[in-house]
């Protein structure tokens, strides 16, 4: 993305503010390309696409999974690093599927946040280029497991096309190494179309019909600019030579005959899942829905239109006060049970860009709250990677897949287990981070402030 034009201006704090936070960079390094077969042995693999393979067996090659089972043999005339791995659990990668990771920094400085364009139409707007490789929070959420994410562009307080997010390995010295997708989807935030008089009721007619004439006016400014996109994208299909307008040729894929890019619509109104079910047939679109509060109650018509639903947070408030207070918690166990295809993630805020290591957490809670435990570690894992398009690549431990795992002593949905091991593409990773460091320096401080003392 652009650089935001506050920043241009920016009082002399906001200034230090930054230069401080780029000296205090992460200092983990990426390790080299995996260059050796590694063998993994002893194992409980929990491969999520399949059977649970206990003392197993995984073959690791060129940063894949080149062979998986409870027998794999050692390749001929290979100088193989065997790794013994005894009553240890490897799960693949969890992925976090709405985050606004390497975008934001220190939420209360805004020099560090880079989130959002100014406009309500900027669909040119990239979120990998802004993507901080040094960012501090990317090795916290990878020591918890979480070793992929979407980086989501956001939309600005008056913005409704944010620009398209890109799938990050959380791992890499560039942004250019990180992106293992550049480009995921388009994502559209829609106006709140919850103005009945009942949730307003000291509001006057005359301003409620004003809010509502204002979302009507938004509504049209992101019909008119998909309009004026499908428009500009069958022209160039038919005339190569027409005058390339940035926008619009960015929204190209979203209309493309195959391999169409996905619109990620941020709904949790039911009006607005309504709105972006009807907008995505009219336009021609393959939507996903990002929230989704209310999708059980349209579960039906999700299931026979096969639209996914990205649940952005399980651990929130209900919307309506006449809501259960365990809404959110069983959302996923209803849109499960209604088989709608569904991932979990966490809100996208520039907030939990902090606490991404929490994801295997807000599975647990759906877990506790009716969706099975299999189920659960599939929403964070196997079924975001096929809602993003990179199954093929990630989301279970699979012949030909990345190898990108890590290591615990239990289950990772326990708040009690330990992540021992990281390994992206077949490199092992550090688990160390500013948090871990914090606690060692403290520990240190209080053990001779004791020893002082006696």
């Amino acid at each position: 993305m652009k650089l935001n034009a506050p920043f241009l201006n920016a009082p002399a704090w906001a200034l230090v503010a930054l230069i401080s936070v780029n000296a205090q960079a992460t200092p983990n390094m990426p390790p080299a390309a995996q260059t050796k077969p590694i063998l993994i042995t002893g194992a409980t693999l929990h491969t999520v696409s399949g059977a649970t393979i206990i003392n197993g067996r995984m073959l690791l090659e060129g940063g894949r999974i080149v062979a998986i089972g409870a027998s794999t043999a050692i390749p001929d005339n290979a100088a193989v690093t065997v790794i013994a791995m005894p009553g240890k659990h490897i799960y693949p990668g969890l992925i976090a599927a709405n985050t606004a990771l390497g975008l934001v920094e220190v939420e209360a400085v805004r020099a560090t946040i880079d989130t959002a364009e100014t406009g309500a139409v900027n669909p040119n707007s990239r979120a990998l280029v802004a993507v901080n490789a040094d960012s501090e929070l990317i090795p916290v959420a990878r020591a918890n497991g979480v070793l992929a994410a979407l980086s989501v562009p956001r939309a600005s307080p008056i913005g409704l096309i944010a620009g398209t997010s890109a799938l990050l390995q959380l791992d890499g010295w560039t942004w250019e190494e990180m992106g293992l997708v550049p480009e995921v989807g388009l994502h559209v935030t829609l106006p709140s179309m919850r103005l009945n008089a009942a949730l307003y009721p000291n509001l006057a007619p005359a301003r409620l019909e004003d809010m509502q004439r204002m979302v009507n006016q938004r509504l049209r400014v992101l019909e008119d600019a998909l309009d004026a996109a499908r428009a500009y994208a069958n022209t160039r299909a038919a005339e190569p030579k027409t005058p390339i307008d940035s926008r619009w040729e960015s929204m190209r894929p979203v209309f493309a005959a195959d391999k169409q890019r996905p619109v990620f619509v941020t709904a949790n109104e039911l009006p607005q899942i309504r709105y972006a079910i009807g907008l995505a047939e009219r336009m021609g679109l393959k939507l996903v829905i990002v929230g989704g509060m209310d999708a059980a109650l349209i579960a039906d018509l999700l299931r026979e239109r096969q639209i996914p639903v990205i649940i952005a947070g399980v651990h929130r408030l209900p919307m309506r006060r006449g809501d259960d207070t365990n809404a959110p918690f069983s959302l996923a166990a209803r849109l499960s049970e209604a088989g709608v295809r569904f991932c979990i993630a966490r809100s996208g805020s520039e907030f939990d860009a902090a606490t991404e290591r929490s994801l295997p957490f807000e599975a647990a809670t759906a877990a506790a709250h009716g969706l099975a435990a299999d189920e659960a570690l599939r929403a964070i894992t196997l079924y975001p990677a096929q809602i993003l398009g990179v199954a093929e690549r990630l989301g279970s431990l699979d012949t030909g897949k990345l190898a990108s795992f890590f290591v615990t002593d239990g289950d990772p949905l326990d708040i009690r287990t330990n992540v021992e091991r990281v390994f992206i593409q077949g490199r092992e990773l550090e688990l160390t981070d500013r948090q871990t460091k914090l606690r060692q320096k403290y520990e240190q401080k209080y053990l001779q402030l004791n020893a002082t003392k006696k």
